[in-house]
């Protein structure tokens, strides 16, 4: 029996879509396979040039909760909130097309979010799959926090505490006064909108281990192209830290987690750079990221990456070099 349209949908899932034919029918699949009745999945083509809103169509077919938009490529933020425009679910979750969904996602979820009426979003678990996995196949990794509840902010600015928006579910009346993700930020978009929602509301975490989420490791992520060039953390951090409402909410305080956000990208930047091979410089910056912001742990890294070339390869943690 085919699947009935939703009327009054709980939760809309806004999924944008650029060349990810041989993907998304398992991001598909996943919203439909969910237990939580009562969802849609808004899909945009983001101006695909390999087929995927062909794909698309053709994993949706039959089922009336799932409608494709096609648009001319304007990038990950203009689609998200293509989406977000002819979404009707009173909350909403940014499914990436190559990643997919547990069942129980939306179910935990919105049982999390139910449960702290006050919060802006609640977010959970989730885990990396290799690029080629399918669903079922073996994790390669699980995430399974520290997902921070409550007020998050001060944390939220140091580091983005999510992968991204498939393991979140966002109350509607928390994003739309927040405003949707801005189009002029090619990396970390994502994260200065959670810096919004933040300031606005608390976050929820979902309880248990279990994965919400499969993230699948690409070769050609955004991640992997940008995350060693600090100048692609620019935009998204001058927007976060022009935002006047955090200097009203914060303070004196302002000053200093804007030197620690700078140290925690510079310890992304340098584990990036040693990842891609570019030893010296990376631990130049891993360095200056131990000096600016003092711990244990990162120091205990630090002398480890020095180290590396005396250490076999299973040793390398973080800074394993990426497969070619």
């Amino acid at each position: 029996m085919p699947a009935l349209p939703v009327s009054s949908p709980l939760v809309s899932i806004v999924t944008p879509a650029f060349d990810v034919a041989r993907f998304v029918p398992d991001a598909i699949a996943s919203a439909r396979a969910q237990h939580l009745p009562g969802w849609e999945m808004i899909l945009v083509d983001d101006g695909s040039r390999d087929g995927t809103a062909r794909r698309a169509e053709h994993a949706a077919e039959g089922d009336p909760r799932i409608r494709i938009l096609r648009q001319a490529n304007a990038g990950v933020s203009a689609a998200r909130n293509a989406g977000l425009a002819a979404a009707r679910g009173e909350a909403l979750l940014f499914l990436d097309a190559d990643d997919w969904l547990a069942p129980d996602a939306l179910s935990r979820l919105m049982a999390a979010l139910r449960a702290s009426p006050g919060a802006a979003l609640a977010y959970g678990p989730w885990a990396a799959v290799a690029e080629a996995a399918r669903p079922g196949d073996a994790p390669l990794a699980f995430k399974t926090g520290p997902f921070p509840s409550g007020d998050v902010l001060e944390r939220l600015l140091v580091r983005n505490l999510l992968v991204n928006g498939g393991h979140a579910l966002i109350r509607r009346a928390a994003l739309e006064p927040a405003g949707g993700f801005r189009p002029g930020i090619r990396y970390g978009e994502d994260w200065e909108c959670w810096v919004r929602l933040a300031l606005g509301g608390r976050f929820a975490r979902v309880p248990g281990r279990a994965p919400l989420l499969f993230v699948r490791e690409r070769s050609g992520s955004a991640y992997r192209r940008m995350a060693r060039d600090p100048a692609a953390f620019a935009p998204a951090m001058e927007a976060i830290w022009a935002n006047p409402d955090l200097a009203a909410r914060l303070g004196r305080r302002l000053p200093r987690l804007r030197a620690r956000a700078v140290a925690e990208r510079d310890w992304v930047v340098g584990r990036e750079l040693v990842r891609h091979g570019a030893r010296a410089e990376g631990l130049a910056r891993l360095g200056a990221s131990v000096s600016a912001a003092p711990g244990l742990r990162r120091a205990a890294l630090l002398a480890a990456a020095h180290l590396l070339p005396l250490l076999p390869a299973p040793l390398h943690g973080p800074f394993r070099r990426y497969p070619a």
